[in-house]
């Protein structure tokens, strides 16, 4: 007999693979329909280790050993670059499929750390799974085969299980702490380059700015300014047939984690979500993104900001950063789509002077553009508790862009008098604002502190049989949540007297942010978007017999703008 056999691998796409019966099997073959299960697994590590564990040197050995045993009907299932910690293999799932399906009489690995390296459930597969399927499991060099189960080998199977899970759980801590050092020091952990970059082609470690992909990452953020939430800027983009990131970077022939997509169009709002809340576009490196819980565990698992590593100007930004800070500022507003599907721009940025909640915009697809208007959500829920504020969408965009108009032009004519008038207004609101905070600021780490000793002292009594286990733990749980709500508190405040600090500074941004619109001549939603924060509509006034409205304008980094006060000091 002279059988020549290749060993030359194919990938996932193709996992299960049939070995050619020679002629003097064809005899054996008619006895049974069962296949016999050449499985072999190579993951990156074991890929370090040599030829050894190479599925090529896995499949010779499994295919001599099951031609010298009379094995027939052979059918490979390769795993070419899984962890053994995980289950959830394309290859194994197929073997386990046939297994199910009553199609397998024998599994044979090269050794049990090839099937394995989570103890538990190889236990699971062969002592049960196998077993339940009538399926005999061979690991030839563990000398190990369920169909002799007195065997001493056997017997060491689990030993030899748990040294295997061993290895995977010391080799999972010595990549952990190698990631953890190369995070902590700002190397990049992540291999994807983001969409709107490439990596430089002298020094694959550094990103460069993809201008044709940049380009849409821009406009992407220029929708979110202008109001657009992220479906309807999908929308727009697949409307005008620009590639979503996936078909680019395929077509760009550059490896993607997706398949390709049915539809290159297709934008998914999820995609465009990601995009607007990642600072990669702002030439940051973002470490620790995610986490998982253990090596059988793979699911990531977004890690909270303050556990996260922020490196700043590691390469050139796409979007500046206070284009950035803005978006996920409107990002939160969670704009409330209409039935209609009609928007105004003011979505999100209009409240009740009175109750301090949102005003809705209502429309129906029979209303003119004039007929839109805002009402306040708390008088619609409850008319006894808030009046109605209600006020037409063309008149706020009248009162918005009036006073927008002022703002430009004191800034645009009579610069230093607008920033000399501010920022005195500023210093006095930011130093009694101040003042307040710490003071109560004072108090909430005073209490905390003696919540400590409280807590001490409660301990101390019910250690001596002073204080019963009961009054114990409820006292305990109130001085906790106390504590927890003060420190909670504690962490505000503390970020309050630091946005206060920074008031006078934030001027000089707000009036380099103005003097863009010098040539402004009508309210657009970006500028909107750019310089205004909040708009507090007062309830109408009716007492003159004519109906009066008065809308408070609360301006990025600076606050309420007196616009009248300043003009009539100026003319002064």
């Amino acid at each position: 007999m002279n059988n020549e056999s290749s060993f030359d691998i194919t990938q996932e796409s193709n996992p299960v693979q049939t070995v050619a019966q020679p002629k003097e099997d064809k005899n054996m073959l008619r006895a049974t329909d069962k296949i016999t299960a050449l499985y072999c697994r190579l993951s990156q590590e074991d890929a370090l280790e040599g030829e050894s564990n190479s599925v090529t040197n896995q499949k010779r050995i499994l295919e001599t050993y099951a031609r010298e045993h009379r094995f027939t009907n052979l059918s490979f299932f390769v795993d070419d670059g899984y962890s053994g910690t995980d289950f959830n293999r394309p290859g194994f799932q197929k073997m386990l499929t046939e297994v199910e399906a009553d199609r397998v009489s024998t599994i044979i690995v090269k050794d049990l750390s090839r099937f394995s390296r989570n103890s538990a459930m190889a236990g699971m597969f062969i002592n049960f799974t196998f077993a339940e399927h009538g399926v005999r499991f061979i690991a030839i060099n563990d000398n190990y085969d369920t169909i002799d189960p007195n065997s001493i080998d056997n017997d060491f199977a689990g030993i030899k299980n748990w040294f295997n899970e061993f290895y995977a759980r010391d080799t999972s801590r010595k990549i952990r702490a190698v990631q953890k050092a190369k995070g902590e020091r700002g190397d990049r952990l992540t291999v994807n380059v983001p969409y709107g970059y490439k990596k430089h082609p002298e020094d694959p470690k550094a990103w460069v700015v993809d201008e044709e992909a940049a380009k849409v990452v821009r406009k992407i953020f220029d929708l979110c300014m202008q109001g657009r939430g992220p479906s309807q800027i999908a929308a727009q983009l697949e409307k005008e047939k620009v590639l979503n990131p996936t078909a680019y970077k395929q077509r760009d022939g550059r490896k993607t984690p997706h398949q390709t997509p049915e539809n290159e169009c297709r934008w998914h709002e999820s995609t465009v979500v990601a995009i607007l809340e990642r600072m990669e576009y702002i030439g940051a490196t973002v470490n620790f993104k995610t986490y998982s819980n253990s090596i059988w565990d793979k699911k990531q698992r977004a890690n909270p900001i303050e556990n996260q590593k922020v490196f700043y100007g590691t390469h050139p930004a796409i979007i500046t950063q206070e284009v950035f800070d803005k978006v996920q500022e409107i990002r939160q507003q969670r704009h409330r789509r209409t039935a209609t599907g009609k928007s105004s721009i003011f979505s999100g940025l209009v409240f009740c002077a009175d109750c301090k909640q949102k005003l809705y915009y209502s429309t129906t697809s029979h209303f003119e553009k004039r007929q839109d208007f805002f009402i306040c959500s708390t008088h619609r829920g409850n008319k006894d508790k808030c009046s109605g504020h209600y006020v037409r969408a063309v008149t706020l965009e009248s009162m918005v862009w009036k006073h927008m108009e002022a703002v430009i032009s004191i800034v645009t004519h009579y610069e230093e008098y607008f920033r000399r008038e501010m920022g005195q207004m500023l210093q006095l609101q930011s130093e009694e604002a101040i003042r307040v905070h710490k003071k109560r600021l004072a108090q909430a780490e005073k209490r905390i502190a003696e919540l400590d000793r409280l807590f001490l002292k409660i301990y101390e009594d019910n250690a001596n049989g002073k204080l019963s286990d009961e009054r114990y733990a409820m006292m305990s749980a109130t001085y906790e949540n106390e504590q927890t709500e003060l420190k909670a508190e504690v962490k505000k405040l503390q970020e309050e007297i630091k946005v206060q600090e920074q008031k006078i500074q934030n001027l000089e941004v707000f009036i380099q942010r103005v003097k863009k619109y010098t040539n402004l001549k009508e309210l657009t939603p970006y500028a909107l978007r750019e310089l205004v924060k909040g708009i507090y509509v007062e309830a109408p006034d009716k007492s003159s017999g004519k109906r009066k409205q008065k809308a408070h304008i609360e301006y990025d980094l600076v606050g309420f703008i007196p616009v009248d006060e300043l003009m009539k000091a100026e003319k002064v």
